[in-house]
């Protein structure tokens, strides 16, 4: 008669010392292999890649034309805020052979902190094999990892700032946040979807400083530039245009993706702004529904707030999803901005992370994974489409309520906080 309460407890238990032995402080080995992986991928890049990357190498040539006298919007593939030109000056003024190696480095860096803020707003210690194992699955098992790296693209900066961001919001820092999101907004606008989540929390002031600061910035970043409205006269053309055909065949976004298939773009594009509409609605779903119980791995979130933690971080991916279905561009590493957030909750009882189908959306983007008749690149966009839409899918899924409780999680997996912290035990 107890013989299915029997299997649920067993399973139960089997959980709980899995993520107990996850949240224990990890040996030097493993920090040793990590530590070797990253340098080792950052070093690679310096030595193939002579100015730092592709898309580094951009910005930089824009500010380069600036101190030149010329306009940077000349290069149609630059499609920065003014700010961006002043934040690259300093590159271009140091050596080739300096920047070729900082770039990889700092953009691995980046991505460091911000997957260190990710576990933070989850409540994950810093120093336990969580972490030094899920940074090393996300270096060796998700190709946009590297791909980022090997581009130097500025998106690193929204990648590590909207973890910083959701983390300072978490612990009731709300201008602070606003502050950290208008700086990265200021550089490239990639987190300007996120400033609605301080519109659904009413947060006035922290709303007012994300929106101020890009705009003061860019103004007066435009004022020392030869072309002032350089921005709105040639990329935002470019953009509305869908680019160019070279960029056009990377875009991941379903409106570019299904053009290619065939499917007229007018109706591709509907398509895409009807399923980003939807995302929004789950994200102002999913910050109306409240904490619901959510906590961090330990069951009290970041900052001691109950489930705020949870709820920030599921409402802002949803926003930044809902964005990347229909923004032009949209590539593979923009991925990096929401996906070490979700993978940091994979501990937390009914996360985005538990349901099987996150870890189907992934299976794309593994390093030598063979797709047939996908294999050259100017086809990875649809690889690449694939996995955010059937990401933006399972964390809609969660926001409005399904399987809010699913993946096994129970109440009865919550670790004690001196087994969390590593009390007394060494790890292996």
């Amino acid at each position: 008669m107890d013989t299915g309460k029997t299997e649920v407890n067993g399973a139960g238990g089997v959980g709980e010392a899995v993520r107990a032995w996850l949240l224990r402080p990890a040996s030097w080995h493993a920090w040793a292999v990590l530590g070797v992986v990253l340098l080792a991928g950052s070093v690679r890049v310096g030595l193939a890649v002579p100015d730092g990357g592709m898309d580094n190498a951009i910005v930089v040539r824009a500010a380069d034309a600036w101190l030149h006298g010329r306009s940077p919007y000349a290069d149609r593939h630059f499609l920065y805020l003014p700010g961006a030109v002043l934040a690259a000056v300093p590159q271009a003024l140091l050596p080739t052979a300096v920047v070729r190696f900082l770039v990889p480095a700092g953009v691995t860096a980046g991505l460091v902190f911000g997957w260190a803020c990710a576990l933070r707003i989850h409540g994950a210690g810093l120093r336990s094999r969580f972490a030094a194992y899920g940074l090393l699955g996300l270096a060796l098992g998700f190709a946009p990892f590297g791909h980022l790296v090997a581009l130097g693209n500025w998106t690193v900066a929204s990648a590590a700032v909207l973890p910083l961001a959701l983390l300072l919001a978490g612990r009731g820092r709300w201008v602070a946040a606003g502050l950290a999101i208008g700086a990265a907004v200021a550089v490239k606008p990639l987190l300007a979807p996120v400033v609605l989540l301080f519109l659904f929390a009413r947060r006035w002031r922290a709303l007012a400083v994300a929106v101020g600061v890009p705009v003061v910035g860019s103004a007066a970043a435009a004022l020392v530039l030869p072309d002032p409205g350089g921005f709105v006269t040639r990329t935002l053309p470019f953009l509305l245009r869908g680019e160019d055909s070279f960029v056009r065949l990377y875009e991941a976004s379903p409106g570019a993706v299904l053009a290619r298939l065939g499917v007229p773009q007018s109706l591709a594009t509907l398509l895409a702004v009807g399923a980003a509409g939807g995302g929004v609605w789950c994200a102002w779903r999913r910050w109306g529904r409240g904490d619901g119980g959510d906590g961090g791995v330990g069951g009290d979130g970041a900052g001691g707030g109950g489930g705020q933690p949870v709820r920030l971080v599921e409402s802002a991916v949803m926003l930044m999803l809902s964005a990347f279905l229909v923004s032009r561009p949209s590539y593979d590493h923009y991925l990096l901005v929401v996906l070490p957030l979700l993978l940091a909750g994979a501990l937390t009882p009914g996360a985005v992370a538990r349901s099987p189908w996150f870890w189907v959306a992934l299976v794309p983007q593994v390093p030598g994974f063979a797709w047939p008749w996908l294999e050259p690149g100017t086809r990875r966009a649809f690889k690449d489409a694939a996995t955010l839409c059937l990401l933006a899918g399972v964390a809609g899924c969660r926001c409005v309520g399904r399987g809010a409780r699913g993946g096994g999680a129970g109440r009865g997996l919550v670790v004690p906080r001196g087994r969390r912290e590593g009390v007394g035990v060494r790890g292996g």
